[in-house]
């Protein structure tokens, strides 16, 4: 199969709709991390993503008498512009089905390029189940995102540029959703380049390939987050998986199995990077891969390598910039949080600042509560990462309780904004996602009911595809089934964090 999905790449018709797209040097990051990084700029292509290469040389080969009545896919974006640009270019009706809770930016960009965009379903699997259907009864003809060999294909044809354009790569990372893309990669340098190592790069709330590998066979995630909206696919490819367990002719793997997980701090840092050496922003999966080689180069202690970062895409709301500008912080390790007990006295704020010996504050949440000390929610300025963190936080512990939360979601999503009192009836926290569309929020409270007294509620829409709630409910531990079942109604994924450090700190 590898053999032919090469014939296929090196016969790919992508070039009416795409570009050969650059594969730029990237100094600052390059000496950054003592290696030598080049971004293979998929964001640069028409629809600002590879998607569109592996949508028309799908398209493009299917008899035209096939082709009256049209196309249609499900996507939550870039394989929709790719289908509408598609159908565009070769005047054929395209049909898109996308979930609710898409992008504002994406819908948009599917309308200007022709596509008629049915919204459907709040996942990107209600949409394609609906896509298929549609198929079915209407005689259309569906294009698949990933699991189809031309597909791959035209994706693959990023490899072949990439091996013309830079002989000497060593190591190529990419980020993976439903496997197109690194199957058309890998297959290719498995035949052309096999010492050219292919390195997949997952989004930990979406590691569908790293759990297949696990369990050696394909699974379904219980559970996606879509901040990585991009990659955001609860089950890898059939296809692709089959491509990604096949062997070089040495017999070794095609891809390294050792799948890299990044999470949301990190990317968010990647997409700082990038847009430090190209002054351009991507989206939070054309940042994965990026984040994938600094993470990697880290825990192998490698130097002075060639990697390519796939960019592989660029289109985002621009109001998530905010919540991104502000998670780069941590991913960086530019800032950290402690939780600190101070004496409720005269004097205590000027003493703490002096403890940080010179250190830059950059936030501090202080109530006074009448009690003999207070809990303070405090940041601070790093310059040295992790070293320096875990130095500031044992020099606070020479002069009081403090506790370290620089990796606690909870404390960095919602209790920053909650500094304030503690409740005194019975109370447990619950995490709460939904799908963020116009109206959620109230049909999350609708669903929660009036059963328990909310004691606490927090919320912010921060531009992305999903509202993270943080919820107090009134109750005792033995109402536990009663809660359960309340919190199943609501159909939405759900924790309980009432345990969480810094909510017993601040706000039990």
């Amino acid at each position: 199969m590898l053999f032919r999905l090469v014939r296929h790449i090196l016969q790919a018709t992508v070039y009416d709709v795409a570009i050969e797209s650059p594969l730029e040097a990237a100094p600052r990051i390059s000496q950054k991390i003592n290696n030598n990084i080049r971004f293979k700029r998929e964001d640069l292509q028409p629809v600002f993503s590879f998607k569109l290469r592996g949508a028309y040389n799908r398209i493009s080969q299917i008899p035209k008498e096939q082709l009256q009545a049209g196309v249609i896919c499900a996507s939550a974006g870039n394989h929709a512009q790719g289908v509408a640009l598609s159908g565009q270019k070769l005047g054929i009706p395209a049909i898109i089905v996308m979930p609710t809770t898409t992008p504002d930016i994406k819908v948009q960009a599917v309308k200007r390029l022709g596509g008629q965009v049915v919204l459907h379903g709040d996942s990107f699997d209600i949409a394609n189940r609906y896509a298929i259907a549609r198929a079915e009864n209407e005689g259309l003809i569906y294009i698949p995102p990933y699991d189809d060999e031309l597909v791959i294909a035209g994706q693959g044809t990023i490899a072949n540029e990439i091996h013309r354009q830079w002989r000497e790569v060593d190591y190529i990372f990419v980020a993976v959703g439903g496997g197109g893309l690194i199957s058309g990669v890998a297959a290719y340098f498995a035949e052309i380049a096999p010492h050219v190592k292919i390195i997949p790069v997952e989004y930990e709330e979406s590691a569908c390939l790293k759990a297949a590998f696990d369990h050696n066979e394909r699974v379904t995630l219980p559970h996606v987050g879509l901040f990585a909206d991009g990659t955001a696919v609860a089950r890898i490819g059939d296809l692709p998986f089959q491509i990604l367990n096949m062997t070089k002719q040495d017999g070794s793997p095609i891809v390294d199995k050792n799948v890299v997980i990044v999470n949301t701090d990190e990317i968010c840092a990647a997409i700082k990077d990038t847009y430090d050496d190209t002054r351009s922003i991507v989206e939070p999966s054309g940042a994965m891969a990026l984040a994938g080689i600094k993470k990697y180069i880290k825990q192998h202690g490698i130097e002075n390598k060639n990697f390519v970062s796939i960019v592989c895409g660029a289109n985002m709301n621009f109001d998530r910039l905010r919540y991104i500008a502000e998670r780069t912080e941590y991913g960086e390790q530019r800032e950290a949080i402690f939780a600190v007990t101070l004496p409720e006295q005269k004097g205590a704020f000027l003493n703490f600042c002096r403890a940080l010996e010179g250190k830059n504050l950059t936030e501090f949440n202080y109530r006074s509560s009448g009690q003999a000390t207070a809990q303070v929610f405090a940041g601070v300025s790093l310059k040295g990462g992790e070293q320096e963190r875990h130095a500031i936080f044992h020099t606070l512990q020479t002069h009081y309780d403090v506790e370290d939360l620089s990796d606690d979601e909870v404390a960095k999503l919602h209790i920053r904004y909650l500094i304030g009192g503690h409740c005194e009836k019975n109370e447990r926290l619950f995490r709460v996602e939904f799908p963020e569309k116009p109206g959620a929020l109230l049909t999350f409270l609708e669903r929660l009911g009036p059963a328990h007294n909310i004691t606490l509620f927090h919320y912010r829409n921060h531009g992305a595809a999903e509202g993270r709630v943080l919820v107090g409910l009134e109750a005792d531990l033995n109402e536990t089934d009663q809660i359960t079942a309340q919190l199943k109604n609501i159909d939405y994924p759900y924790q309980e964090v009432t345990n969480n450090l810094a909510f017993q700190r601040f706000l039990k």
